[in-house]
């Protein structure tokens, strides 16, 4: 029995060491994080939300970018627009998901909308790409991982060797 009791404190322990953190954002806060995320590497900025079917079809296409790009230097952040960060925080452990979560806490969509890009009717899923030199590549809509992945690569040979 105390073995039982201790496996299952490992267990339980290590889950929740692996849990991600999911930190919420304001927008300009999120803006600040992408500004500086940006220096380090290419950054892909996905926005979805849990009750979204085609941004949770597309998001293990992001999950599998580093699979299919082992050597190229970016980075994914997954950021939920939904309501209450508890529905991120719960479909993210679900889902383990490995790309960073941010939780955007704005409820004024159309403040910030516009600023991500002039294109964005504000529907989801939406991504943005962004290079170093501020390059951007904005799509809205699902994405297939075919499509994804052509994005990146086209992004990555402009400005990156590999």
């Amino acid at each position: 029995m105390k073995v039982f009791f201790l496996i299952l404190c490992v267990f339980v322990l290590v889950s929740f060491a692996q849990a991600q953190q999911i930190q919420s954002y304001s927008f300009a806060e999120l803006e600040e994080k992408i500004s500086t995320e940006v220096q380090k590497q290419l950054l892909i900025v996905n926005f979805w939300a849990t009750w979204c079917a085609p941004c949770i079809k597309e998001l293990p296409y992001f999950e599998k970018l580093a699979e299919e790009f082992p050597k190229a230097d970016f980075k994914v952040l997954l950021v939920s627009l939904d309501m209450e960060k508890e529905k991120a925080v719960n479909f993210s452990k679900k889902k383990q998901l490995q790309s960073e979560v941010a939780f955007l806490d704005e409820v004024d969509f159309n403040a910030w909308i516009d600023k991500i890009s002039a294109e964005w009717s504000g529907a989801i899923p939406a991504t943005l790409m962004i290079s170093a030199s501020g390059e951007k590549i904005f799509h809205e809509g699902e994405l297939s991982q075919e499509e994804l992945n052509a994005y990146v690569k086209r992004f990555i040979h402009k400005t990156q060797k590999l």
